[in-house]
């Protein structure tokens, strides 16, 4: 272990260790070699950056695609005794320029840079004169094509490297990536001989769950109330689905909304209501939440299914960064696949060629069946998601929706046998819902139209619960009897298996009386909350409550101050003196120089009322 990393740690950051993966990262770059880091969010990624950069001489470049981020970052930074700036499109000509001359004088040892500006004329000047130890490429997903937000800027990164006199370390970062896209960031960010490193993507303190509610802003409205101090984010799909907010105002909730349909000013103003704890709950489209560093986030629900397992995972993971508990719940329903479909059917992809398209078309329908088959599967969801991303968990989690919901296993063979003689009949040409409609006998024009009424399989199942077929058809595609084709068609696929007198298909449904579990999770605290006595709760209300009266005096976000976890320790060593409460994670020197006292006082005054 490097000491100096580890006095560096201490010093700013107030922790008294690194977290796993964080060590070997530091001591590779500390070394000048390249890293690619694939850390999941809460895993510390920044860390592995800030340590050396504060180690090494000369400056540390930190490229980020996110404003929001950077801010964060740089305030952080700013907080601890860290000169830090930022340089991207937030700052007037004035203020960047500012920001150079600062930077050509050293006066930052870390500076955030948006991607565009590595080509502009002013900032390649500062570059090419300046000394350049390491270049940190956050969110380095973006540079691959096939990542889930890939950014053209990116891939000037390795062009502006090749043009500086002497070549930085490099170190690539993302919480999220596939093999595909671990290759392609090596590769087009020139990264050489790399100490690559995947500290899992497991985040333990994350509860999973799907639900399929009949009425889904019951679900959200009724949730919110249960939780009236938790802060959450609920994502939905499309900007209109975004209007619940107003909804959820109207019944007296304090909410408020985010979507790329609202001006600059109203969505930084809504941004800073939910990151300054002046509003609990953000109703929100994908757009937000990139580089949002808000740590107590205790729930992430999201209304509509998302189009990926990558968004949703990102998504989800702005819950708990903390490490404390949190809840990531979906609520599905099947017109979720029909939306998606449409926004992928009507994607631009006008910058690819068709080739490219074409390929990107594949994969995101790929993508779209993985997510189908989470919000269907009956196995750990935990574990379904580990494995979308290249990890094998030994054994079910015990601890998401569906480990702790009992199902009943309902034999459907023949019931299987009638979809697939349905399927055969339609000659691969029609998907999920003509199927289902097909063999339940609806009367519907579309049928008609299509001839499926006079099909052998028509009515067949009348009177079989539409949820249950649908159910059905999915583990006939799990279990390779059927397969999706182009525009989501269902065909055969090896049937074989069935002729086996022997062969069966079975499901598992679930009965929502037998979930006892439900009210338990919903009203359970933290789990480190829980390790602390009826009199440390009190005390760590208390602390909260210093450090949101300290967060107003000084316009910061209360998790800047200290997060929870931090009080949550202080709370358990009630500390009474500095070496005391250096002794706290999270308190630093320059933290306790700031804010030490105070809280020491308060804790002072309580054990005093307590005896």
């Amino acid at each position: 272990m490097n000491r100096q990393a580890v006095q560096t740690l201490k010093t700013y950051f107030g922790y008294d260790t690194f977290r796993e993966g964080q060590e070997s990262v530091v001591e590779s770059i500390l070394e000048h070699r390249d890293v690619l880091a694939i850390m999941p969010t809460g895993a510390g990624k920044s860390i592995c950056y800030q340590v050396p950069a504060l180690m090494m001489k000369g400056i540390t470049l930190v490229i980020s695609p996110l404003i929001s981020l950077m801010k964060d970052q740089v305030r952080s930074l700013n907080q601890v005794g860290i000169s830090a700036a930022y340089l991207n499109s937030s700052l007037t000509q004035g203020q960047y320029f500012t920001a150079l001359r600062y930077a050509k004088a050293g006066r930052y040892p870390i500076i955030y840079v948006a991607p565009e500006r590595l080509t502009t004329e002013a900032f390649l000047d500062f570059a090419l004169s300046a000394d350049i130890s390491m270049i940190a490429v956050d969110e380095s997903h973006c540079v691959s094509q096939w990542g889930q937000d890939f950014r053209p800027s990116y891939l000037k990164i390795a062009e502006f490297v090749a043009q500086l006199p002497k070549r930085p370390v490099i170190g690539a970062f993302t919480a999220t990536a596939t093999k595909e896209v671990r290759e392609d960031i090596a590769r087009l960010l020139g990264l050489q001989d790399p100490f690559c490193t995947t500290t899992g993507f497991d985040r333990e303190n994350l509860y999973f769950a799907v639900k399929t509610p009949k009425d889904k802003y019951k679900e959200v409205h009724d949730y919110i109330l249960e939780h009236p101090d938790d802060s959450g984010i609920i994502y939905c799909l499309t900007r209109k689905l975004v209007e619940v907010c107003g909804k959820l105002i109207r019944d007296g909730i304090t909410a408020t909304r985010y979507h790329a349909g609202l001006s600059d000013e109203e969505r930084r103003n809504n941004q800073d209501d939910f990151i300054y704890d002046r509003c609990r709950v953000m109703v929100a489209t994908n757009a937000f939440g990139m580089g949002i560093d808000k740590s107590d986030v205790r729930y992430v629900i999201h209304y509509n299914m998302p189009q990926s397992m990558e968004n949703y995972y990102q998504e989800a993971g702005r819950a708990g960064r903390d490490g404390l508990d949190a809840k990531c719940i979906l609520l599905f329903s099947p017109q979720d696949i029909v939306i998606n479909r449409f926004l992928l059917d009507h994607k631009e992809m006008q910058d690819l060629d068709p080739a490219d398209r074409e390929t990107v078309r594949e994969r995101d329908v790929r993508r779209l069946q993985v997510m189908e088959r989470y919000c269907y599967t009956t196995e750990c969801l935990r574990n379904y998601i580990l494995k979308y991303f290249g990890e094998n968990p030994e054994k079910p989690c015990q601890d998401c929706g569906n480990c702790l919901r009992e199902f009943e296993t309902l034999d459907m063979t023949e019931a299987a046998k009638k979809v697939i003689n349905c399927v055969y009949e339609a000659k691969g040409r029609y998907g999920r819902q003509i199927i289902i409609d097909t063999v339940a006998g609806a009367k519907t024009a579309r049928l008609e139209e299509i001839g499926a009424v006079r099909y052998k399989s028509y009515g067949v199942l009348a009177g079989t619960n539409k949820n249950l077929l649908r159910r059905l058809i999915e583990q006939l595609v799990l279990e390779g009897y059927l397969r999706v084709g182009d525009y989501q068609v269902l065909k055969l696929g090896d049937i074989s298996g069935l002729k086996n007198p022997e062969a069966s298909v079975s499901i598992k449904i679930t009965d929502e009386d037998k979930q006892p579990e439900k009210a338990a999770k919903t009203k359970k605290k933290a789990k480190s909350v829980e390790t602390l006595t009826s009199s440390g709760y009190k005390l760590f209300e208390r602390l909260k409550k210093l450090r949101l009266e300290i967060a107003r005096e000084e316009s910061m976000p209360p998790y800047i101050i200290f997060s929870d976890k931090t009080l949550i320790d202080m709370a358990a060593k009630m500390p009474a003196s500095k070496p005391e409460m250096l002794d706290v994670s999270g308190v630093g020197e320059n933290k306790f120089a700031k804010y030490g006292e105070r809280f020491l006082e308060v804790i002072e005054e309580y054990r005093r009322e307590v005896g």
